[in-house]
């Protein structure tokens, strides 16, 4: 199902595994490459398209997505091309959601006017901060300036537009970050996403973090932070939908609620991930990893698949639950019966769903199943507590 609970509805998702640098923070498929054969990449993903097309035959393409890496580095004759063999093997609807993730540096900027020509209607920026100092401090290759002036250009050639802003990073204060979201509040369209700085195993800053060179605010800290984030973005109109996911009604992320919502979606391009329903079953499909070892696969054999696997039921259960109770709107009971054949009671005992409610984490009603705003704090804990012990 998607996100509009279409069965015929694929989203797409494109990874582009290229970055000019690779930021101290990031754990993503991203990669540094002196020269960038476009020409190859092209082709590759035209035959990996094909062979997603011929096992998704009789869908409508209902959002792509460009990811990476940095997206903005492609031609955008590249990103046109992709564009069109999309829409010559699958049908596209007419108001498909087409977001191309893009960083804030003057030359990949340039390129806008070129993207929204292929096609791109939404661009996502990844902005990070609007604090010279703090930009230094993340590793980004751009500064303050040159973020506001990209959020002025895609304010301008773009339908819609998001940022995405870090906060918890070294030193950071309430009030610094208070009067940072009331800036970018200022700059905002119909979306922005907000996420607390994380250390991620094989980071620069797990390296760091580790020897005690980067020191991160307290818990208590990051808790003011976040419950400051909640009511700036709220009082503004944008309240979170996800998360760490905030938009107008109306603007939320289109091809994110496909994930969220456990839709079907098709991943394309290196360490690309997908899920596909098939036969009454779904699976989890995974490309390789590399870029040369996927460019070379698909060169091969028409196909940059590392594996297929077949998800059963229980696996389904705890999937649909971990992306959905991460939404405001939560579960739908009824998207369960309809992933698994059985009812959320069947699979976990009501006591146990009962104590979460108690605590205030979880709220159930005869329609869904939602994790409160405490809950999506804690929601590791919370998936842990649900899905500890339930039946196979």
């Amino acid at each position: 199902m998607t996100a509009a609970g279409d069965p015929t509805g694929l989203a797409v998702y494109v990874h582009w595994p290229f970055c000019v640098s690779k930021c101290p923070y990031c754990d993503f498929n991203s990669h540094v490459r002196e020269r960038i054969d476009e020409t190859a990449w092209q082709a590759a993903y035209d035959r990996a398209i094909d062979a997603a097309a011929d096992r998704t035959p009789g869908r409508t393409v209902t959002s792509i997505f460009f990811g990476g890496g940095t997206p903005s580095l492609m031609d955008p004759r590249t990103v046109a091309g992709v564009l069109d063999r999309i829409a010559a093997r699958w049908a596209v609807a007419k108001d498909v959601e087409v977001t191309l993730e893009a960083n804030p540096g003057s030359v990949e900027a340039a390129r806008f006017a070129g993207y929204r020509a292929a096609g791109v209607g939404r661009v996502s920026l990844g902005v990070q901060a609007l604090d010279d100092a703090a930009l230094l401090g993340l590793g980004r290759r751009h500064d303050a300036g040159e973020a506001l002036a990209a959020l002025e250009l895609a304010a301008r050639i773009f339908p819609r537009w998001s940022f995405d802003l870090i906060y918890a990073r070294p030193g950071h204060t309430v009030a610094a970050w208070r009067a940072e979201l009331g800036r970018a509040l200022a700059l905002a369209g119909d979306h922005l996403s907000v996420y607390q700085l994380t250390i991620e195993a094989g980071t620069r800053f797990a390296t760091l973090f580790d020897r005690g060179d980067l020191v991160l605010p307290d818990e208590d800290t990051q808790g003011a932070l976040y419950e400051a984030t909640q009511e700036l973005l709220t009082a503004a109109g944008m309240p979170a939908y996800e998360i760490s996911n905030h938009a107008r009604p109306g603007g939320e992320s289109r091809h994110n609620l496909a994930y969220w919502r456990y839709g079907d979606y098709a991943g394309i391009g290196p360490g690309g991930h997908g899920r596909l329903s098939a036969g009454g079953g779904k699976v989890a499909t995974r490309q390789k990893k590399a870029p040369e070892a996927w460019l070379a696969a698909v060169a091969a054999t028409g196909d940059g698949m590392e594996e297929i696997l077949p998800l059963d039921t229980a696996e389904r259960l705890s999937e649909l639950l971990m992306m959905g109770l991460r939404l405001a709107e939560g579960v739908p009971l009824a998207r369960i019966v309809e992933e698994t054949g059985r009812p959320l009671d069947d699979w976990i005992p009501a006591e146990r769903t009962a104590r979460l409610v108690r605590g205030g984490f979880v709220q159930r009603d005869d329609v869904r199943i939602v994790a409160t705003i405490a809950g999506r704090q804690r929601l590791n804990a919370v998936l842990s507590a649900l899905l500890g012990s339930a039946p196979g």
